[in-house]
């Protein structure tokens, strides 16, 4: 393979991904029993309502600005889908503030839950270990799950939620990835060096789908795809997330301290059931971004990469050529292989996260290139493929079949007595990262080496104190005044230290005691 990538600054990379914060934040798909589409807003609010456990709210907006972006300068307007206005407008939650519609939840594993537009949203917290976080991504498939069965209590209506994208009627909704990322790094870097490993990540990060909803590449022999996603792509950058969306999102929200901190926001990925292609994905994400921090870049861009990506998920062969900007072409495993390569070279040894997740890379690269159905076990399009297949041949059914839509549905729906990935899963035919017992103490307990250990111990500890929020910051009523607290993102060695005193506090001037010392940094500047 010809030189493809260069880095400039040193020749070796001291980084691990345990240096780096990251989260997963996935909508859900919501279905209830005698409501339609007009219905969901209330109908979602009303679920994230229904959790029944320890909570804090309302969630903290003044530090948020999704207008603002990463190139330098902040937008007039958002774009939005003119469908998710009409039912946002014809609402029976029409009447209620934005703050009520949202029904904030910070819960006290130090996660985040919502109403998202009529999805239920689910946001990890902060973690540094690919395993916490897998973990926590399924806490949040049982949190969502268990306010849809109290919500059927209260009304006698089933509600079925779906860990998906598309509701196969023009309709995307997202599975987002946050990662903090270096200041520094130039804008152009980061997007020219993101933009073809992003467009190329649903080899084994797909979640699969039956059909295409609307035109471009493939649209017409394409019966089946590798990603949910990539159909509602028309823009490369953009700091839109509802209509145009585009492959490299360009908010900038850091949540942190901006003048150090940047957090890339990833929005064209698929929601994974499988914990392998969740842990995978941000694993591989996290050390291209690794790769691009210490100046390494490619020497390569494609062509159209709004086409690339959709190439890519519904090439029928299964080969996966894209063109390059010089004419050239490419197959998108070796655009994987020239990131995995420079990143063994630069980041083997990091640390046990980052030689898993080279180690896992290669191997899924080399299975899909060589027999795709031996990844079965670890990437979703592949498992729900094999699945669908099986039950094309035993039942004489087409691909155009409705019924199989209806299969491709219930392969997301998070209930493991209906979910067709459950029961795979129960069989024992996909890989595991993490035991039951760690999605158990997820359920309670945030990750304790990152600020959302802090976090959760304030809303264990001083909930009904809180008066708002956010990932960085609490505002906790003390006299005279309330005090805002601000959470360090990095706890350091001391971190337990601190931690602990936070968790010992037994008074609201005891918590802003410990916390009080904190250097001031303001989330966004």
């Amino acid at each position: 393979m010809s030189n493809t990538g260069v880095c400039s600054g040193k020749a070796r990379v001291d980084v691990s991904l345990g240096g780096r914060l990251f989260g997963v934040e996935t909508e859900y798909g919501i279905l209830v029993e005698g409501r339609d589409a007009g219905d969901l807003m209330e109908e979602s609010r009303l679920l994230v309502s229904a959790y029944p456990h320890r909570w804090a709210g309302p969630w903290d907006y003044h530090s948020e600005d999704p207008r603002r972006d990463m190139r330098g300068f902040r937008v007039d307007h958002l774009n939005y889908n003119k469908e998710d206005a009409r039912y946002d407008a014809g609402s029976t939650a029409s009447h209620l503030s934005s703050q009520e519609q949202r029904a904030d939840r910070a819960l006290v594993n130090g996660a985040r839950l919502y109403n998202d537009h009529g999805h239920p949203e689910y946001a990890t917290p902060e973690c540094r270990s690919l395993r916490d976080l897998v973990a926590h991504d399924r806490a949040g498939e049982r949190i969502v799950l268990e306010c849809a069965r109290r919500r059927a209590e209260q009304t006698g209506r089933e509600v079925r939620l779906f860990k998906n994208n598309t509701d196969f009627h023009g309709m995307s909704y997202g599975c987002h990835e946050a990662y903090l990322c270096e200041r520094a790094v130039p804008f152009e870097r980061l997007f020219h060096g993101m933009l073809p490993f992003l467009v190329t990540r649903p080899l084994y990060a797909g979640a699969g789908k039956t059909g295409v909803e609307t035109s471009g590449p493939f649209a017409k022999e394409c019966r089946y795809q590798l990603s949910q996603r990539a159909d509602f792509f028309t823009e490369e950058a953009s700091v839109d997330t509802l209509a145009r969306r585009p492959i490299f999102n360009t908010r900038d929200e850091a949540h942190a301290d901006p003048g150090r901190h940047r957090r890339l926001h990833v929005i064209c990925g698929d929601a994974n059931l499988s914990e392998f292609a969740t842990a995978l994905k941000v694993g591989t994400t996290c050390l291209v971004l690794s790769l691009i921090e210490a100046g390494w870049e490619p020497l390569f861009r494609l062509k159209n990469p709004v086409d690339a990506i959709k190439q890519v998920s519904r090439d029928p062969a299964l080969r996966w050529i894209l063109e390059l900007e010089d004419g050239r072409t490419m197959r998108a495993t070796d655009i994987q292989r020239i990131y995995l390569q420079d990143a063994q070279r630069l980041l083997a040894g990091s640390d046990a996260d980052a030689d898993w997740t080279l180690r896992e890379w290669e191997r899924v690269l080399n299975d899909l290139e060589q027999d795709p159905g031996r990844a079965g076990d670890r990437v979703d399009w592949v498992a729900k493929r094999r699945l669908l297949d099986t039950y094309i041949e035993a039942e004489g059914l087409r691909w155009e079949d409705e019924f199989l839509r209806s299969l491709d549905l219930e392969y997301h729906n998070v209930d493991p007595e209906l979910g067709l990935y459950y029961a795979l899963e129960e069989a024992g035919q996909m890989a595991r990262l993490v035991e039951d017992a760690a999605v158990v103490t997820a359920l309670r307990q945030a990750p304790r080496d990152t600020r959302a250990a802090v976090r959760g111990a304030l809303i264990q500890g001083f909930a009904p104190q809180i008066e708002r929020l956010s990932w960085g910051r609490a505002a906790l009523r003390s006299q005279p005044e309330p005090r805002w607290l601000y959470l360090p993102v990095e706890l350091g060695d001391s971190g337990d230290g601190l931690l602990r005193r936070v968790e010992a506090a037994t008074t609201v001037e005891e918590a802003v005691d410990v916390l009080s010392g904190e250097e001031h940094v303001p989330e966004q500047g």
